[in-house]
């Protein structure tokens, strides 16, 4: 522990907000260091539209890949107001759940292990944004493992994430015409108007019961409180346990059309990640609920969330996932952020055994 948390504090205390990319390299240089030592091997670096990423390949023939990300959501600072902490067993920082903590375990549970042989280990620069850069890397560094492993922070009380929604975002631009509201606003075409049917129509879609959601976010219409509104946009943040739910959404979305005479509709976006499914992290999820009682750990429990992670696109592509592998704690990117340190020599036993075991498979 003493070793581990000396290493998780200077991931903390480097801030690595993924928009600000000399920060994420920064990050990536501790991050090499930290592996290089404990892993006994340099990563490769790449670096894909600015965007720092490393990753270490053991052997010919990689079986388990770990999966990591070392971007945060929190700005240049915020270390000054929320620094690096540990009192009565509970760790402080930005980004210390989301995920510095799971980074940290799982270096120092593969540095446990006799051979890395089989074994994969990606961190990510640009999870928190969407993986724009990384996703094509990591889909490619998983094709042909038996297991994917990802550091996110757990559920309640340390449950696993066995299933995570798919996520789409879209944005509709509606397109109308301007005139004086007083004067002559039956010459216009009212956009703002336009934009209250669109929004209605999007939540339409939702279906509570596949738990389906369809969430319009940011909405903005018209220039002048005298104006009748010549532009509006609606952004929408679609939610799908299933692949078949999340293109349904899609095609529909995509088929929008104005109710409006005179109004010109413009729907843009899709998916970008696809549902990690329950049956991706079945059999994964019951090696490990073994393997904890083996190591005389407490009883595993799992829980299908809302957000979605790099390991919707590894279960995407159709590579066994199991998540929320990393911190037992809470509060992603709220205020209080915290981890439980109890629990991360437990975790980091869990990471270490499942990895042992599905590497010697091969």
């Amino acid at each position: 522990m003493p070793a581990l948390l000396d290493d998780l504090g200077e991931l903390i205390s480097c801030e690595s907000p993924s928009a600000d990319l000399a920060a994420v390299a920064r990050s990536a240089d501790l991050v090499a260091e930290q592996g290089t030592r404990l892993l006994g091997a340099a990563p490769e670096r790449l670096e894909l539209g600015g965007v720092s990423h490393l990753r270490w390949r053991f052997g010919d023939r990689p079986r388990v890949l770990v999966l990591a990300h070392h971007d945060t959501v929190w700005p240049i600072g915020t270390l000054a107001r929320l620094p690096f902490s540990v009192t009565d067993g509970v760790l402080r920082g930005p980004g210390c759940f989301d995920m510095k903590t799971g980074l940290a375990q799982a270096l120092h549970a593969l540095s446990w292990l006799n051979s890395l042989d089989g074994v994969s280990v990606l961190v990510s620069g640009d999870e928190e944004v969407g993986s724009l850069t990384s996703r094509e890397l990591i889909e490619d560094t998983a094709r042909g493992c038996a297991a994917v492993f990802v550091l996110e922070g757990s559920g309640e009380q340390g449950a696993l994430k066995t299933e995570r929604k798919g996520t789409s975002m879209y944005q509709l631009a509606i397109t109308g015409r301007a005139a004086h509201a007083g004067l002559e606003p039956e010459l216009g075409v009212n956009a703002g108007i336009e934009l209250a049917h669109q929004v209605l129509a999007l939540a339409a879609l939702g279906d509570p019961g596949l738990g389906t959601t369809v969430t319009p976010t940011v909405l903005s219409a018209g220039t002048t409180t005298n104006t009748v509104p010549a532009a509006a946009v609606v952004h929408c943040d679609v939610r799908a346990r299933t692949a078949a739910e999340q293109q349904r959404v899609h095609q529909a979305i995509r088929a929008f059309a104005p109710v409006l005479p005179g109004v010109e509709l413009d729907p843009l976006g899709g998916p970008n990640r696809p549902p990690m499914e329950a049956a991706s992290s079945a059999a994964l999820y019951a090696r490990a609920v073994a393997l904890a009682a083996g190591l005389g750990l407490p009883p595993l429990s799992s829980v299908a969330v809302g957000g979605a992670s790099d390991g919707n696109f590894t279960a995407g592509i159709g590579v066994p996932t199991l998540d929320g592998l990393g911190a037992v704690g809470g509060g992603a990117h709220a205020e209080h952020e915290h981890v439980l340190t109890a629990h991360i020599p437990p975790r980091a036993a869990l990471l270490a055994a499942l990895v042992d075991d599905l590497r010697s498979r091969g």
